[in-house]
């Protein structure tokens, strides 16, 4: 089960859910979306919402995973018990934004928009989330830090402010210590008012995804608390926010380090499916940039790390776009399509999954003329955007030909990255800078002597026939084997 979860056991005191509860409740741990369950029982995508919202209550779960958990008779810790295993992540608790505003309409927007970032942070956020109807009753922020911190057991405490007229909308949203009340982040957002609905989404998409995702702000600002602490009290999800710092420096020691911290936190907490799935990308990475003896012993570690992804939460965006990108290696293009396609039907405004799979459908399999709106889109919801996306952006603009705009990407990703340096080497020389492509060749060669095309074409894997014709042509212009 996914450490983000800590479903609740049935038990004769729990509530009910009504039959239109249960039908939400079963097709959300299905995987469909809020529109495609909304088509399916005639109802508003924001009414699925607040039924999920209230299901959540009702069962004492967090996210999909628990609430799947819940549906199917798997037993897990109590609710009331969310650091009960020892590697557990600390709890969201996200209080009900305040309307500063008179009106009505403003009172039941700032309501919708908080249910939507409670749901949609559970679902994307790597750490439990206290479900909105526990929240709503505690009023707009805490009236003690220190007293509503631990009788929710939550390490961070989320509140905000609204304003509106007929013109503009403001909302501040404010990140603190749930044990002292300090401040740990806070952004302000000021957006016209014109679809009501299109805006709410907007702001919950931006919300979302500069909170959460690899770098977001939980995520960092957690990686600088773990570094404060002994190692020997590390738990398993401060040991998976140090690997994937390492991990996104895509450089041999790095990757190799992040490997050994997922693996450690995995040995603490084997539910972790963000560790698995973050797993089976290194060696991937070790794979594709010819880290490793064996590339063929690391892409079946690949492949028994995302399996146990899939199976602890199959509705993982980013564990579903791994497993395309797996099944793509293996020769099965078919697969590697579905899982992209689940990938996007689980993730369609997370911006990470959005940057993975620009890169899959532009290098793997699938259109890839879809690839630069969907690593444009990842850009537009997180400002926060860490080097790797910047990679991604290069190797799709490669692949379209837009090796000017390639190169400046690239130059903005990780500098230590083989398969960045290569992706340079073949912008600068399909673009005629022959010069400036023998400097990446020599780097590559210098620095990575086992990095070769073509084993990052059939590591990573590279299996478009377009990309693939692309990354030969150029690099043959390099000269580089």
């Amino acid at each position: 089960m996914n450490h983000n979860a800590t479903a609740a056991t049935s038990s004769p005191s729990s509530p009910a859910l009504s039959e239109r509860e249960r039908a939400v409740a079963e097709k959300f741990a299905a995987g469909l979306t809020y529109r495609q369950i909304g088509e399916a029982l005639f109802i508003a995508p924001s009414t699925v919402r607040t039924h999920l919202a209230a299901i959540y209550e009702k069962l004492g779960v967090r996210n999909k995973v628990a609430l799947a958990a819940h549906l199917n008779g798997i037993a897990s810790l109590p609710p009331d018990k969310p650091s009960a295993l020892p590697g557990a992540s600390p709890v969201l608790a996200i209080f009900p934004i305040e309307c500063l505003s008179d009106e009505e309409r403003w009172r039941r927007f700032a309501n919708g928009l908080s249910s939507d970032i409670t749901v949609d942070l559970a679902r994307y956020a790597d750490l439990p989330v206290i479900a909105f109807h526990t929240m709503k009753s505690l009023g707009s922020k805490p009236a003690d830090f220190v007293a509503d911190g631990k009788a929710l057991g939550a390490a961070y405490i989320l509140s905000g402010q609204l304003r509106a007229d007929d013109t503009r909308i403001r909302l501040t949203i404010e990140l603190a210590d749930a044990r002292n009340g300090v401040s740990l982040w806070s952004e302000r957002y000021d957006r016209p008012v014109e679809d009501i609905f299109a805006l709410q989404d907007s702001l919950t998409e931006s919300v979302i995804n500069v909170l959460a995702g690899c770098f977001g702000a939980i995520a960092t600002i957690g990686r600088n608390a773990v570094r404060r602490k002994p190692p020997a009290s590390l738990r398993a999800y401060d040991l998976y926010l140090l690997g994937v710092e390492q991990h996104n420096t895509f450089s041999r020691a790095g990757n190799a380090e992040a490997i050994r911290l997922f693996s450690r936190a995995l040995e603490l907490d084997p539910t972790l499916v963000r560790a698995w799935t973050e797993l089976a990308y290194a060696y991937s990475i070790e794979a594709g940039n010819c880290f490793g003896r064996d590339p063929r012993a690391s892409i079946e570690k690949w492949r028994a790390a995302v399996e146990n992804a899939i199976r602890l939460d199959p509705f993982d965006s980013s564990a579903c776009n791994c497993f395309g990108d797996l099944m793509g290696c293996l020769g099965d293009l078919d697969a590697a399509e579905r899982a992209y396609k689940r990938a996007y039907e689980c993730g369609p405004n997370h911006a990470d999954t959005l940057a993975l799979l620009a890169g899959s459908k532009a290098l793997v399999a699938g259109d890839p003329a879809e690839a630069i709106p969907l690593i444009e889109r990842a850009m537009r919801l997180n400002p926060l955007a860490p080097p790797w996306y910047f990679g991604m952006q290069g190797r799709v603009l490669f692949c379209a030909g837009r090796h000017r705009e390639a190169i400046a990407a690239l130059r903005r990703s990780t500098p230590d990255s083989p398969n960045v340096l290569m992706f340079l080497a073949l912008s600068h020389a399909a673009s005629g800078d022959s010069a400036e492509a023998a400097g990446f060749v020599a780097r590559l060669a210098a620095e990575f002597p086992d990095f070769s095309v073509e084993g990052f074409i059939s590591g990573y894997p590279v299996t478009n026939p377009g990309a693939v014709n692309a990354i030969r042509d150029a690099a043959k212009l390099a000269g580089l084997g």
